[in-house]
């Protein structure tokens, strides 16, 4: 769980005082603790959160797939990951939550994931091209996951099947340590982990998923059944908050990287939320974009859900619309306007 910020529960608590409200509305919010946190930092650092009446708390999971039960019992109210077939299956059994609006995108110049292949491999001449990953073990997190709609699309590109690679399933920081020890020999990494493997030595950046898949819908905001109606008026206010931070990280932006207005202050928040803590490193990374009007790409969902699809992995009657529920953003987007 992030580190919570008491100052913040305590405008919380003075405005409700002003305003004769009760005491600030607990949102439990599920994260994979990436770097597309940014914005869940800036909003609990600068009080736009609490400003709404609401005190944030963050719960840490290593995939989006264990926040789905979470969220199904009501434990969680919102969390931020990948839209996969799991979560298309949970919807598709009458679990109640919806995808509400976007938490990240890969548009030209604006990744999410790199494309790493093992160093060994690149200095013997055994990959050269897209096509020469035939034959290769490739990481990945999980079946169903936003990783298949890039693989797929670089089997387009290259005229493989699916079955012209090896699959393993890894989270993250195990991707990075099967690429050192040779267990995988291309993986899909987000931040920070590509850019500390290309730092290490032991592998090289290939390409990155805006430049094999350009408008990718990499990740999510979800809301709970309970969250969306019993709690509308705190589901309203917690979106709110979310895209005013949105949009404070997008002003600092430059070219991909934190170089702009506020930049140091959002680098030191990555800092002080994550295990990265060198500043230069920081600086280098390039983010995947986030939203203004926190809408999605439903082209980009509805082409993986396809894939999902064809893989078998979707059960039970479903769609992408019927996942949908684009209301709270419209909303905070109309009450946000000139401000």
């Amino acid at each position: 769980m992030f580190k919570h910020h008491r100052w913040g529960l305590a405008l919380a608590f003075c405005l409700a005082a002003a305003t004769g409200v009760g005491a600030a509305e607990v949102v439990n919010v599920g994260t994979t603790f990436s770097f597309t946190d940014l914005p869940f930092f800036i909003g609990q650092k600068r009080g736009y959160f609490a400003a709404e009446g609401l005190d944030v708390n963050f719960v840490n999971f290593d995939s989006a797939a264990r926040m789905i039960a979470p969220l199904a019992s009501g434990d969680i109210d919102a969390a931020a990951g990948g839209p996969s077939a799991g979560l298309y299956n949970a919807i598709a059994r009458n679990i109640g939550i919806r995808i509400v609006g976007d938490k990240s995108a890969t548009p030209p110049g604006r990744h999410s994931q790199t494309l790493l292949v093992r160093k060994a491999l690149i200095d013997s001449g055994r990959v050269k091209t897209l096509a020469d990953l035939k034959g290769l073990r490739v990481a990945s997190a999980a079946p169903g996951s936003s990783a298949m709609g890039t693989l797929n699309r670089i089997y387009q590109m290259t005229g493989m099947k699916e079955t012209d690679i090896e699959r393993v399933y890894l989270g993250f920081p195990q991707q990075i340590v099967a690429l050192q020890n040779g267990a995988a020999d291309v993986a899909f990494p987000t931040e920070p982990f590509a850019s500390e493997a290309v730092r290490q030595g032991f592998a090289t950046a290939f390409m990155t998923d805006d430049q094999i898949y350009p408008g990718h819908q990499i990740s999510v905001m979800i809301y709970s059944d309970r969250f969306r109606t019993a709690r509308k008026a705190v589901a309203m206010a917690f979106m709110r908050a979310y895209l005013r931070s949105v949009r404070a990280q997008n002003a600092s932006i430059v070219d991909g990287k934190l170089a702009g207005k506020d930049a140091e202050e959002f680098i030191t928040l990555i800092a002080e939320n994550t295990p990265v803590k060198d500043r230069e490193f920081l600086r280098s990374i390039n983010l995947s974009a986030s939203s203004d009007d926190g809408a999605v790409n439903v082209d980009s969902l509805k082409e993986d859900f396809e894939i999902f699809r064809a893989a078998g992995l979707i059960e039970g009657k479903i769609t992408v619309d019927d996942a949908l529920d684009p209301s709270f953003a419209k909303a905070a987007v109309e009450a946000l306007a000139g401000k």
